[in-house]
């Protein structure tokens, strides 16, 4: 609080405000050139401050030297009376007078100590050296080798508790995969429905965009029809819920990592691969070729709507030819690349979920990566399944 403040807090002079400052406020004569200043009473914030008007008078009259602080009485204070003291010695300053505090309490001196110290402190800027070369490739190295082994670790573990579950000895509720299940599938039928509607209706136009000019408009439906039921189905499908599902599942495990739930799973002697990680992987398994059968059939309809809207197509032209040029096998491919992207999904927001740290932040970090691996996850798998399917002649 600055002086001109403290100023207009105490009022318009007047009898009252006097009384009330030489209740709290001492200022005696200049006796060979010292002044005494008394404090007393209560100082707390709750309460305005005297005036300064006594102590500037004193001043005033000329040869002071030095301002002598005492305690008059001095009842209870907080950090008030600490302001007004320096406030008192920046007034003797700019008349070149000192101020002799040594007759206040303790305390109240260690707190000025401690604020002149810390007003002419500078502030300096450390910077760190920047590491060698070869130090930052040994620290990225040992990184890349502690997740490697964290991660193998993880899987060991979703392992064992499916090995459990074949062996029907795995724990986990019966009521957490039934929720899982209805939380994967029917609740991700909106935003699936929307996206795989419109990558049908954008591959369907630039099709048409591209054929109309060799007189090819029919082949619009093989190629929205092969397109949608061997690759983008299940891949449009996957990445929205990477982002819907994965994002989800490391939330929820990572809430329950800060909360040391887990650690309680554990010290039960209850594995978190069973109990947690076993009820959404075999959920987002199971959805997710269910979810890119009924995304391949909107993503047709979305192609459908370009052939009989822009080329002129009727609706029995369109199915019949999107019928030739399928067959079962691409429908299989489909459908296996959605379930590996599902499981995929599920091992990725799990495992950044168990593996969060302990704070908000690492929750938000946790949920992020847990994306960012799902996806990327689901376009190399989608790179391995294709060179498999082109070297076995699928």
């Amino acid at each position: 609080m600055h002086r001109t403040d403290r100023k207009r807090t105490v009022g318009a002079p007047g009898a009252s405000g006097e009384a009330l400052d030489a209740e709290r406020l001492r200022c005696g004569p200049p006796e060979n050139g010292e002044v005494r200043v008394e404090l007393r009473g209560p100082w707390t914030l709750d309460r305005p401050l005297p005036s300064l008007g006594p102590v500037e008078a004193a001043l005033a009259r000329g040869g002071v030297e030095r301002l002598r602080v005492t305690d008059g009485g001095l009842g209870e204070w907080d950090s008030s009376v600490l302001v007004y003291i320096e406030d008192i010695e920046a007034m003797a300053a700019e008349r070149g007078a000192l101020v002799d505090t040594g007759a206040l309490p303790r305390g109240i001196r260690t707190l000025l100590e401690l604020a002149r110290s810390a007003r002419g402190r500078p502030i300096e800027r450390v910077e760190q050296p920047r590491p060698p070369l070869l130090v930052r490739v040994g620290d990225r190295a040992v990184w890349a080798w502690r997740g490697a082994v964290d991660g193998l670790e993880f899987g060991g573990e979703v392992a064992a508790a499916v090995w459990r579950f074949v062996r029907g000895r795995a724990r986990y509720r019966r009521s957490d995969l039934l929720l899982a299940i209805q939380q994967c599938g029917a609740g991700a039928l909106p935003i699936v429905s929307l996206l795989n509607f419109l990558v049908g209706l954008i591959l369907g136009f630039v099709a048409a965009t591209q054929l109309r000019e060799w007189g090819a408009e029919i082949f619009v439906a093989n190629l929205v029809g092969i397109g949608m039921v061997r690759a983008l189905a299940a891949v449009v499908t996957g990445v929205t819920m990477a982002g819907r599902t994965g994002a989800s599942f490391a939330a929820q495990l990572g809430t329950m990592q800060v909360n040391e739930e887990i650690d309680a799973l554990r010290t039960f002697g209850i594995p978190p691969a069973e109990f947690l990680v076993l009820p959404r992987m075999m959920a987002l398994g199971l959805m997710m070729p269910l979810l890119a059968l009924y995304a391949v059939v909107v993503g047709l309809l979305g192609g459908a709507v370009v052939g009989i809207s822009l080329l002129h197509f009727t609706l029995a032209e369109y199915a019949h030819q999107t019928y030739r040029a399928l067959d079962l096998t691409d429908l299989g491919v489909g459908i296996f690349s959605a379930a590996v992207f599902g499981v995929l999904v599920a091992l990725a927001g799990c495992y950044k979920g168990l593996r969060c740290g302990r704070s908000a932040a690492a929750v938000g970090e946790a949920t992020t990566s847990a994306v960012v691996i799902g996806i990327v996850s689901i376009v190399v798998a989608m790179a391995f399944i294709t060179w498999g399917c082109n070297i076995l002649g699928i």
